[in-house]
């Protein structure tokens, strides 16, 4: 008798077991689903592309920096992204090597003037925009583009003549920090706005058109209305910068300056 029951016993227990084994697969909540957990990974995943994300850069094209008689001078003045403003400046005797004339509209006409000269890449993409304006019917004047550090120091000091140092430096870059010197980059006007450099410019259709479609062409606007206090510098619609069209492309999409853009973009 004793032997039935064990043998019973038994079986049950195997039959238990079996039943328990297949559980899981029709109860979902005591089964490990191997698609959340692929989902899972997938998702962790795509918290950290999103935590490491944003535009990327090469070396480079970052400012290499040395510290001279307390001016921070960048040493690496050839670099088209070099981020040139009130604390990083460009050595006195830096003259960009590949200068050349835009065939693009001047006021002064044919005169052979310093500042009708760009840098080959910059020259090139001027000429693009110039000939896109054209296009849709925006007639547009190259007012100045390179300037010279002695150039610059000549400006400078007249102007400190006729208002004082301190207002001074809010319209014209002290020697050594103007973009102009880097020659990429072109102030631009029209007819409509007198061919003055002023911000009725930034009203006019020509003004309008350049905001909007200079990143096409690896410009940017270079000190925008309401990014005075990241800039340094009042509200510039005729100044345009030449970064290249795929940093252009990311200043323009996420309405930043240089200053906002080398804030977020990560070194590779």
């Amino acid at each position: 008798m004793k032997k039935y029951i064990v043998a019973a016993l038994m079986l049950f227990l195997l039959t238990s077991c079996s039943q328990l084994e297949s559980l899981p697969g029709k109860l979902p909540f005591l089964s490990i689903d191997k698609h959340q957990q692929q989902n899972g990974s997938d998702h962790d995943d795509e918290k950290a592309e999103m935590k490491s994300g944003g535009p990327v850069l090469d070396e480079a094209y970052f400012n290499v920096i040395q510290e001279t008689s307390g001016k921070k001078v960048i040493q690496n003045p050839e670099n088209t992204l070099a981020l040139v403003n009130k604390l990083f400046g460009l050595p006195e005797d830096y003259i960009p090597a590949d200068l050349k004339r835009p065939d693009v509209t001047f006021p002064f006409g044919e005169q052979d003037l310093e500042k009708s000269l760009l840098r080959e890449e910059a020259a090139d993409a001027l000429e693009e925009m110039f000939e896109g304006a054209k296009n849709e019917g925006i007639e547009l004047y190259a007012i100045s583009g390179y300037r010279s550090y002695e150039r610059q120091d000549n400006l400078y000091a007249s102007e400190v003549s006729k208002v004082g140092e301190e207002k001074a430096a809010q319209v014209v870059a002290v020697p050594g920090t103007s973009e102009h010197q880097t020659g990429l980059a072109m102030d631009i006007s029209s007819k409509s706005a007198g061919l003055r450099l002023n911000e009725q410019f930034g009203h006019t259709e020509e003004g309008r058109w350049l905001a909007e479609n200079a990143h096409k062409y690896g410009y940017i606007l270079r000190y925008p209305k309401g990014k005075e206090d990241i800039t340094g510098y009042m509200y510039e619609p005729w100044h345009f910068r030449y970064v290249g069209k795929r940093a252009a492309e990311e200043m323009y999409k996420n309405q930043l300056t240089m200053e906002e853009y080398f804030d977020i973009v990560r070194k590779i």
